[in-house]
């Protein structure tokens, strides 16, 4: 027996994240901390203490100062690619700490 108002899932999910579009915000977030990791690999992650997002920052904590000014240096590449990465201009700014 068919339902009349069947629709694929994916446009049940978009649905869903157009009515809570603050669950949409939040996840956006967490692909931006997780993308960290993901797009600056292996040997950023092994200097990096912590990452967290507030207000549109994301907040990096570094145990490598020569890191952290390279970093710096490369900011808005940064912040770029890590909101292609969350799919939403979601990070504003990067602070290295």
């Amino acid at each position: 027996m068919l339902k009349k108002n069947a629709q694929p899932l994916s446009e049940a999910l978009s649905d869903f994240f157009d009515e809570h579009s603050s669950l949409r915000v939040k996840l956006a977030e967490q692909r931006a901390v997780r993308g960290w990791s993901e797009l600056l690999g292996e040997g950023v992650s092994q200097y990096t203490r912590n990452v967290y997002f507030s207000q549109h920052v994301l907040y990096v904590q570094l145990s490598s100062a020569v890191l952290r000014a390279e970093l710096i240096m490369n900011k808005e590449e940064l912040i770029k690619k890590l909101n292609e990465h969350a799919e939403a201009p979601i990070v504003r700014d990067i602070v290295f700490r």
